[in-house]
């Protein structure tokens, strides 16, 4: 009998490096990077995180609400299931964790409390670093 796949459950799923996570590392203008990569969660995470840190709760979580969107999109492309480890460490990932953040504190901040807790244990079940990287424990 041949046995396939992992018996400890799906493999980690890594993401291709998102090109406007250079851009935007560079200095171009979220927005702008945003209306030129629209599949970008790294963009939609870094407007959403702009909008927080002004105080813009509703904007940012429908920045936010984007990217996670859009991460959910590239990693079912990936492989992705639903489930299974999305490893923090993998930097292309990361783009995905801080939409998932930015969610958050958004949903935090328009008093969503179901949404809060469910994207807690979304984000420490993908990766059970993520949580203190992201300033979230």
């Amino acid at each position: 009998m041949t046995v396939h796949g992992n018996l400890l459950g799906p493999e980690p799923t890594r993401l291709p490096v998102d090109p406007a996570a250079a851009e935007l590392a560079g200095g171009a203008d979220a927005k702008t990077v945003a209306a030129a990569h629209p599949a970008s969660m790294t963009a939609w995470a870094t407007l959403a995180e702009g909008a927080l840190a002004d105080g813009e709760s509703v904007t940012a979580y429908a920045y936010a609400r984007t990217g996670y969107h859009r991460g959910l999109d590239q990693l079912r492309r990936n492989g992705w299931k639903g489930f299974g480890p999305i490893p923090w460490s993998h930097e292309p990932n990361q783009g995905v964790f801080r939409a998932l953040a930015a969610l958050l504190r958004a949903s935090e901040a328009i008093g969503e409390t179901d949404e809060v807790e469910r994207l807690r244990a979304f984000i420490a079940d993908s990766d059970s670093t993520a949580p203190a990287e992201l300033g979230l424990s």
